[in-house]
Protein backbone atom coordinates (compact mmCIF):
# COMPACT_ATOMS: atom_id res chain seq x y z
CA UNK A 1 0.00 0.00 0.00
CA UNK A 2 1.19 3.42 -0.78
CA UNK A 3 1.89 5.69 2.36
CA UNK A 4 -0.71 8.26 1.92
CA UNK A 5 -3.19 5.79 1.33
CA UNK A 6 -2.82 4.05 4.97
CA UNK A 7 -6.23 4.54 6.59
CA UNK A 8 -5.90 6.44 9.88
CA UNK A 9 -6.13 4.79 13.33
CA UNK A 10 -6.69 5.95 16.22
CA UNK A 11 -4.99 4.03 18.85
CA UNK A 12 -7.59 4.53 22.32
CA UNK A 13 -6.35 3.64 25.46
CA UNK A 14 -8.26 4.25 28.93
CA UNK A 15 -7.56 4.29 32.26
CA UNK A 16 -8.05 6.14 35.79
CA UNK A 17 -5.20 8.18 35.96
CA UNK A 18 -1.85 8.91 34.92
CA UNK A 19 0.61 5.30 35.81
CA UNK A 20 3.58 3.68 35.26
CA UNK A 21 2.01 1.42 32.67
CA UNK A 22 1.28 4.95 30.11
CA UNK A 23 5.22 5.87 31.13
CA UNK A 24 6.26 2.53 29.84
CA UNK A 25 4.37 2.09 26.87
CA UNK A 26 3.55 5.53 25.18
CA UNK A 27 7.34 5.70 23.86
CA UNK A 28 6.66 2.30 22.43
CA UNK A 29 4.39 4.42 19.82
CA UNK A 30 6.92 6.41 18.37
CA UNK A 31 8.40 2.92 16.91
CA UNK A 32 6.00 1.80 14.86
CA UNK A 33 6.46 1.45 11.64
CA UNK A 34 2.79 2.72 10.64
CA UNK A 35 2.57 6.29 10.35
CA UNK A 36 -1.05 7.61 9.89
CA UNK A 37 -1.87 7.04 13.54
CA UNK A 38 -3.04 8.99 16.95
CA UNK A 39 -2.88 7.97 20.37
CA UNK A 40 -5.98 9.31 22.79
CA UNK A 41 -5.42 8.55 26.68
CA UNK A 42 -9.04 9.20 28.15
CA UNK A 43 -8.58 9.79 31.64
CA UNK A 44 -11.19 9.54 34.53
CA UNK A 45 -8.64 11.59 36.91
CA UNK A 46 -6.33 14.87 35.77
CA UNK A 47 -3.82 13.88 33.75
CA UNK A 48 -2.17 17.48 33.47
CA UNK A 49 1.46 17.34 34.41
CA UNK A 50 2.29 14.31 33.00
CA UNK A 51 4.56 13.90 29.64
CA UNK A 52 3.57 11.93 26.58
CA UNK A 53 6.78 11.79 24.50
CA UNK A 54 5.07 12.30 20.95
CA UNK A 55 2.91 14.65 19.66
CA UNK A 56 0.61 12.66 18.17
CA UNK A 57 -0.85 11.49 21.64
CA UNK A 58 -4.08 13.74 23.04
CA UNK A 59 -4.10 13.34 27.21
CA UNK A 60 -8.06 13.89 27.54
CA UNK A 61 -9.77 13.82 31.18
CA UNK A 62 -13.45 13.17 32.15
CA UNK A 63 -14.24 12.88 35.65
CA UNK A 64 -17.93 12.49 34.61
CA UNK A 65 -17.72 8.60 34.07
CA UNK A 66 -16.31 7.08 37.30
CA UNK A 67 -15.34 3.22 36.81
CA UNK A 68 -17.17 1.79 33.70
CA UNK A 69 -14.67 0.58 31.00
CA UNK A 70 -17.57 0.28 28.54
CA UNK A 71 -18.36 3.63 28.92
CA UNK A 72 -15.09 4.97 28.64
CA UNK A 73 -14.28 3.53 25.39
CA UNK A 74 -17.49 4.60 24.11
CA UNK A 75 -16.65 8.05 24.84
CA UNK A 76 -12.89 8.34 23.63
CA UNK A 77 -14.41 6.86 20.46
CA UNK A 78 -16.11 10.34 19.87
CA UNK A 79 -12.83 11.86 20.18
CA UNK A 80 -11.18 9.70 17.85
CA UNK A 81 -10.46 10.86 14.11
CA UNK A 82 -9.73 7.68 12.84
CA UNK A 83 -10.79 5.14 10.29
CA UNK A 84 -10.11 2.49 12.42
CA UNK A 85 -10.68 2.20 16.04
CA UNK A 86 -7.17 0.17 17.94
CA UNK A 87 -8.14 -0.26 21.59
CA UNK A 88 -5.61 -1.31 23.87
CA UNK A 89 -4.65 -1.21 27.51
CA UNK A 90 -3.27 0.89 29.73
CA UNK A 91 -0.91 -1.79 30.68
CA UNK A 92 0.22 -2.87 26.91
CA UNK A 93 2.39 -1.55 24.37
CA UNK A 94 2.74 -2.51 20.69
CA UNK A 95 5.22 -4.50 18.76
CA UNK A 96 6.84 -2.39 16.05
CA UNK A 97 4.51 -4.19 12.82
CA UNK A 98 1.65 -4.00 15.43
CA UNK A 99 -0.67 -1.88 13.01
CA UNK A 100 1.08 -2.63 9.59
CA UNK A 101 0.01 -6.43 10.54
CA UNK A 102 -3.32 -5.66 11.53
CA UNK A 103 -4.48 -3.01 9.06
CA UNK A 104 -3.99 -5.20 6.47
CA UNK A 105 -6.88 -7.17 6.66
CA UNK A 106 -9.17 -4.37 6.93
CA UNK A 107 -9.04 -4.21 2.93
CA UNK A 108 -11.39 -7.03 2.88
CA UNK A 109 -14.80 -5.20 3.59
CA UNK A 110 -15.87 -7.80 4.99
CA UNK A 111 -13.74 -7.91 8.02
CA UNK A 112 -14.82 -5.51 10.77
CA UNK A 113 -12.54 -6.69 13.51
CA UNK A 114 -8.78 -8.20 13.83
CA UNK A 115 -7.27 -9.20 17.46
CA UNK A 116 -3.64 -10.34 18.08
CA UNK A 117 -1.75 -11.76 21.04
CA UNK A 118 -1.00 -9.89 24.29
CA UNK A 119 2.60 -11.57 25.50
CA UNK A 120 3.89 -11.06 28.43
CA UNK A 121 7.17 -8.60 28.48
CA UNK A 122 10.03 -10.04 28.62
CA UNK A 123 11.04 -7.55 31.97
CA UNK A 124 7.72 -9.30 33.95
CA UNK A 125 8.43 -10.64 37.25
CA UNK A 126 8.34 -14.31 37.78
CA UNK A 127 5.01 -14.26 39.61
CA UNK A 128 3.57 -12.68 36.31
CA UNK A 129 5.41 -14.58 34.26
CA UNK A 130 4.00 -17.71 35.71
CA UNK A 131 0.48 -16.08 35.37
CA UNK A 132 1.19 -15.30 31.58
CA UNK A 133 2.12 -18.78 30.92
CA UNK A 134 -1.10 -20.48 33.39
CA UNK A 135 -2.84 -18.68 30.34
CA UNK A 136 -1.08 -19.32 27.22
CA UNK A 137 0.01 -23.42 28.02
CA UNK A 138 -2.31 -26.16 26.18
CA UNK A 139 -3.77 -27.04 29.50
CA UNK A 140 -4.22 -23.89 31.17
CA UNK A 141 -5.62 -21.64 28.55
CA UNK A 142 -7.08 -24.59 26.17
CA UNK A 143 -9.44 -23.07 23.70
CA UNK A 144 -8.05 -19.41 24.38
CA UNK A 145 -3.72 -19.48 24.05
CA UNK A 146 -3.52 -18.14 20.66
CA UNK A 147 -4.79 -14.56 23.22
CA UNK A 148 -1.18 -15.17 25.20
CA UNK A 149 1.06 -16.59 22.72
CA UNK A 150 1.43 -16.08 18.65
CA UNK A 151 -0.11 -19.20 17.00
CA UNK A 152 -2.03 -19.50 13.75
CA UNK A 153 -3.76 -17.11 11.86
CA UNK A 154 -7.43 -17.85 11.75
CA UNK A 155 -11.28 -15.90 12.43
CA UNK A 156 -12.45 -15.87 15.75
CA UNK A 157 -15.92 -14.32 17.32
CA UNK A 158 -14.90 -13.53 20.80
CA UNK A 159 -11.60 -11.34 21.47
CA UNK A 160 -10.74 -9.27 24.31
CA UNK A 161 -10.09 -5.51 23.70
CA UNK A 162 -6.10 -5.76 25.26
CA UNK A 163 -5.61 -5.84 21.59
CA UNK A 164 -8.65 -5.44 19.21
CA UNK A 165 -8.63 -3.20 15.92
CA UNK A 166 -12.12 -2.21 15.06
CA UNK A 167 -13.57 -0.53 11.81
CA UNK A 168 -15.18 3.01 13.09
CA UNK A 169 -18.08 2.63 11.10
CA UNK A 170 -18.84 -0.76 11.79
CA UNK A 171 -18.28 0.32 15.75
CA UNK A 172 -20.67 2.63 15.05
CA UNK A 173 -23.59 0.64 13.65
CA UNK A 174 -23.60 -1.71 16.37
CA UNK A 175 -23.94 1.18 18.89
CA UNK A 176 -19.99 0.56 20.19
CA UNK A 177 -19.68 -1.17 24.19
CA UNK A 178 -22.33 -2.45 25.64
CA UNK A 179 -21.56 -0.85 29.38
CA UNK A 180 -23.93 -3.72 31.11
CA UNK A 181 -21.04 -5.82 30.66
CA UNK A 182 -17.89 -6.22 33.18
CA UNK A 183 -15.73 -7.91 31.97
CA UNK A 184 -17.70 -9.31 29.23
CA UNK A 185 -18.31 -5.82 26.92
CA UNK A 186 -15.90 -7.10 24.17
CA UNK A 187 -17.76 -10.33 23.96
CA UNK A 188 -20.87 -8.42 23.74
CA UNK A 189 -18.93 -6.28 21.31
CA UNK A 190 -17.89 -8.98 19.52
CA UNK A 191 -21.21 -10.58 19.12
CA UNK A 192 -22.77 -7.47 17.70
CA UNK A 193 -20.37 -7.61 14.72
CA UNK A 194 -20.13 -10.83 13.80
CA UNK A 195 -24.12 -11.73 14.67
CA UNK A 196 -25.63 -8.66 13.81
CA UNK A 197 -23.48 -7.03 10.96
CA UNK A 198 -22.69 -10.65 9.73
CA UNK A 199 -18.94 -9.73 9.98
CA UNK A 200 -15.49 -11.15 10.32
CA UNK A 201 -13.15 -10.59 13.38
CA UNK A 202 -9.79 -11.93 12.07
CA UNK A 203 -6.81 -13.16 14.54
CA UNK A 204 -3.52 -12.59 13.54
CA UNK A 205 0.12 -14.02 15.48
CA UNK A 206 2.30 -10.89 13.96
CA UNK A 207 -0.46 -8.02 14.95
CA UNK A 208 0.67 -8.44 18.76
CA UNK A 209 1.31 -6.58 21.86
CA UNK A 210 2.98 -7.24 24.86
CA UNK A 211 0.38 -7.17 27.84
CA UNK A 212 1.21 -7.33 31.62
CA UNK A 213 -0.06 -9.96 33.65
CA UNK A 214 -1.91 -10.05 37.13
CA UNK A 215 0.67 -11.96 39.09
CA UNK A 216 0.60 -15.35 40.53
CA UNK A 217 -1.55 -16.19 43.17
CA UNK A 218 -3.82 -13.91 44.76
CA UNK A 219 -4.10 -11.05 41.83
CA UNK A 220 -3.86 -13.64 39.23
CA UNK A 221 -6.98 -15.75 40.89
CA UNK A 222 -9.14 -12.14 41.40
CA UNK A 223 -9.25 -11.44 37.46
CA UNK A 224 -9.44 -15.34 36.71
CA UNK A 225 -12.70 -15.75 38.86
CA UNK A 226 -14.25 -12.56 37.52
CA UNK A 227 -13.81 -14.00 33.92
CA UNK A 228 -15.50 -16.76 34.95
CA UNK A 229 -18.51 -15.33 36.72
CA UNK A 230 -19.29 -13.87 33.60
CA UNK A 231 -18.65 -16.13 30.89
CA UNK A 232 -20.85 -18.32 33.43
CA UNK A 233 -23.56 -15.69 32.86
CA UNK A 234 -22.79 -15.41 29.33
CA UNK A 235 -23.16 -18.99 29.13
CA UNK A 236 -26.87 -18.57 29.74
CA UNK A 237 -27.80 -15.24 28.36
CA UNK A 238 -25.48 -15.48 25.09
CA UNK A 239 -25.19 -18.54 23.78
CA UNK A 240 -24.03 -17.91 20.88
CA UNK A 241 -20.50 -17.60 21.72
CA UNK A 242 -20.34 -18.21 24.79
CA UNK A 243 -22.36 -22.06 25.57
CA UNK A 244 -19.27 -23.67 24.26
CA UNK A 245 -18.13 -27.30 25.85
CA UNK A 246 -14.20 -25.76 26.63
CA UNK A 247 -15.90 -23.00 29.00
CA UNK A 248 -17.86 -25.74 31.05
CA UNK A 249 -14.84 -28.01 31.65
CA UNK A 250 -13.68 -25.92 34.44
CA UNK A 251 -17.13 -25.72 36.14
CA UNK A 252 -17.43 -29.52 35.74
CA UNK A 253 -13.77 -30.04 37.25
CA UNK A 254 -14.71 -27.80 40.05
CA UNK A 255 -17.86 -29.49 41.00
CA UNK A 256 -16.20 -32.97 40.17
CA UNK A 257 -13.19 -31.99 42.88
CA UNK A 258 -15.33 -31.26 45.68
CA UNK A 259 -17.84 -34.06 44.49
CA UNK A 260 -15.28 -36.74 45.06
CA UNK A 261 -13.47 -34.92 48.48
CA UNK A 262 -16.92 -35.42 50.13
CA UNK A 263 -17.45 -38.61 48.74
CA UNK A 264 -13.82 -39.89 50.18
CA UNK A 265 -14.89 -38.21 53.24
CA UNK A 266 -18.22 -40.52 53.32
CA UNK A 267 -16.03 -43.80 52.15
CA UNK A 268 -14.12 -43.17 55.49
CA UNK A 269 -17.24 -43.29 57.36
CA UNK A 270 -19.26 -45.12 55.36
CA UNK A 271 -17.54 -47.42 53.87
CA UNK A 272 -19.63 -49.57 51.15
CA UNK A 273 -18.86 -50.99 47.81
CA UNK A 274 -20.76 -48.21 45.80
CA UNK A 275 -18.38 -45.30 47.56
CA UNK A 276 -15.19 -47.43 47.38
CA UNK A 277 -15.45 -48.14 43.53
CA UNK A 278 -16.43 -44.36 42.84
CA UNK A 279 -13.83 -43.16 45.41
CA UNK A 280 -11.90 -45.72 42.70
CA UNK A 281 -13.08 -43.50 39.67
CA UNK A 282 -12.03 -40.33 41.57
CA UNK A 283 -8.95 -41.11 42.34
CA UNK A 284 -7.94 -42.11 38.66
CA UNK A 285 -9.61 -39.32 37.07
CA UNK A 286 -7.15 -37.04 39.81
CA UNK A 287 -4.27 -39.14 39.25
CA UNK A 288 -4.95 -38.65 34.89
CA UNK A 289 -4.94 -34.60 35.53
CA UNK A 290 -2.06 -34.67 38.12
CA UNK A 291 -0.05 -35.93 35.21
CA UNK A 292 -1.11 -33.36 32.71
CA UNK A 293 -0.35 -30.88 34.74
CA UNK A 294 3.45 -32.16 35.17
CA UNK A 295 3.24 -32.75 31.40
CA UNK A 296 2.27 -28.92 31.13
CA UNK A 297 4.62 -28.22 33.45
CA UNK A 298 7.02 -29.77 31.36
CA UNK A 299 5.79 -28.26 27.95
CA UNK A 300 6.01 -24.74 29.95
CA UNK A 301 9.98 -25.35 30.66
CA UNK A 302 11.05 -26.14 26.76
CA UNK A 303 9.27 -22.97 25.86
CA UNK A 304 10.56 -20.57 29.11
CA UNK A 305 13.52 -22.24 29.95
CA UNK A 306 12.26 -21.62 33.45
CA UNK A 307 12.74 -24.17 36.19
CA UNK A 308 11.18 -21.95 38.64
CA UNK A 309 7.99 -20.65 36.21
CA UNK A 310 7.47 -24.03 35.60
CA UNK A 311 6.97 -25.25 39.20
CA UNK A 312 4.73 -22.07 39.94
CA UNK A 313 2.53 -23.58 36.90
CA UNK A 314 1.53 -26.62 38.64
CA UNK A 315 -0.47 -25.13 41.45
CA UNK A 316 -1.36 -22.04 39.19
CA UNK A 317 -2.86 -24.17 36.77
CA UNK A 318 -4.89 -26.19 39.34
CA UNK A 319 -6.67 -23.15 41.29
CA UNK A 320 -7.13 -21.34 38.11
CA UNK A 321 -9.29 -24.27 37.10
CA UNK A 322 -10.39 -24.64 40.54
CA UNK A 323 -11.66 -21.29 40.83
CA UNK A 324 -13.05 -20.18 37.63
CA UNK A 325 -15.04 -23.22 37.86
CA UNK A 326 -16.45 -21.85 40.55
CA UNK A 327 -17.14 -18.41 40.00
CA UNK A 328 -18.61 -19.62 36.22
CA UNK A 329 -21.41 -21.78 38.10
CA UNK A 330 -22.06 -18.59 40.21
CA UNK A 331 -22.43 -16.54 37.31
CA UNK A 332 -24.64 -19.10 35.54
CA UNK A 333 -26.95 -18.30 37.98
CA UNK A 334 -26.63 -14.81 38.70
CA UNK A 335 -29.91 -13.15 37.20
CA UNK A 336 -28.28 -9.61 36.89
CA UNK A 337 -24.15 -9.23 37.13
CA UNK A 338 -22.76 -6.46 39.46
CA UNK A 339 -19.19 -5.69 39.71
CA UNK A 340 -16.33 -3.51 41.06
CA UNK A 341 -14.35 -1.74 38.51
CA UNK A 342 -11.31 -0.68 38.19
CA UNK A 343 -7.74 -2.53 38.41
CA UNK A 344 -7.52 -5.82 40.70
CA UNK A 345 -5.72 -4.87 43.67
Amino acid sequence: MVKNSLPKVSVIIICEEWNDFLEESLPYYDKLDYRNFEVIVFSTKPIEGSNPTSGRTRLINNDKIKHNPAEKRDKASTYATGEIYAFIDDDAFPTKDWLNSAVKHFQDKNVAGVGGPGITPHNASILEKSSGWVSASPFGGFATTHRFIPTKEMEVDDFPTMNLLIRAEDFKKIGGFDSNFYPGEDTKLCLDLTKKLKKKIIYDPAAGVYHHKRPLFKKHLIQNGRFGLHRGHFARVLPETSRRLFYFVPALFSIGVIGGLLLTLLNYFFPIELFQILVKIYLFIMSIYTISLILNSVWILIKSKSIPIALLTIPGVFLTHLWYGLKFVQGYFKKQMLDKYGRVE
